[in-house]
């Protein structure tokens, strides 16, 4: 594993899920570094050295330390996807680069933060953000009506960075019943060669 690409990961963060996915569809070797987060080893002076931030995933690809889950899925398309995952024509790159705002701005505050209530115990408003869930999703529905996928016909990037937090909606209360759309378009992405999902909670809608 001498050459696999080190991922410093926690198995219930979606963000971290997304660096796992995008190396699992180019078919990267990987090492899965479990992060504790829960006692605080994300904070600690050697992870800190990786990411002054203090957030996972963090990749070391053989020496190089790269942070931020969007900025390593758009590294490691570069570097890796041979052209598939990252369009270089700069309408389709636009499009791309849209949705991965997207995961950082609507899906961040939106599903992901109604998931951080339910999973972690965070102290945000749920409501709020399970508003904010259904106002993205609504978009997302009307978008995907005419699309295969976020930017276009083919999958990219914007997929990965989408995916792992609106699959994992219901887990912050968040329905999906409402979007036949967006759950065709969960079933693209997992039926991608490569797929690998995020762990399930218990929490929310997930209840079985």
């Amino acid at each position: 594993m001498s050459n696999a690409i080190k991922l410093y990961r926690h198995a219930l963060s979606g963000h971290a899920h997304r660096v796992e996915l995008m190396l699992s569809l180019l078919g990267l070797p990987v090492e899965l570094v479990a992060v504790d987060l829960a006692n605080g080893a994300h904070k600690k002076p050697e992870f800190l050295a990786l990411n002054p931030f203090g957030q996972v995933p963090v990749i070391d690809d053989n020496g190089t330390v790269l942070a931020d889950s969007n900025a390593i899925i758009v590294y490691l398309a570069q570097k890796y996807g041979k052209g598939q995952w990252l369009p270089s024509d700069p309408l389709a790159l636009a499009k791309v680069m849209r949705w991965l705002s997207v995961a950082a701005g609507q899906i961040a505050s939106g599903p992901a933060t109604a998931r951080l209530i339910t999973v972690f115990g965070a102290p945000y408003n749920a409501d709020e953000a399970i508003t904010r869930s259904h106002a993205l999703l609504k978009v997302m529905e009307s978008e995907l009506a005419t699309r295969t996928f976020l930017a276009g016909s083919e999958a990219s990037v914007a997929d990965v960075a989408g995916y792992s937090y609106i699959a994992h909606a219901p887990e912050g209360n968040v329905s999906l019943a409402d979007y036949p759309n967006v759950r065709t378009w969960l079933d693209r992405v997992e039926a991608l060669p490569g797929f690998v999902p995020m762990q399930r909670t218990a929490a929310g809608l997930q209840v079985a």
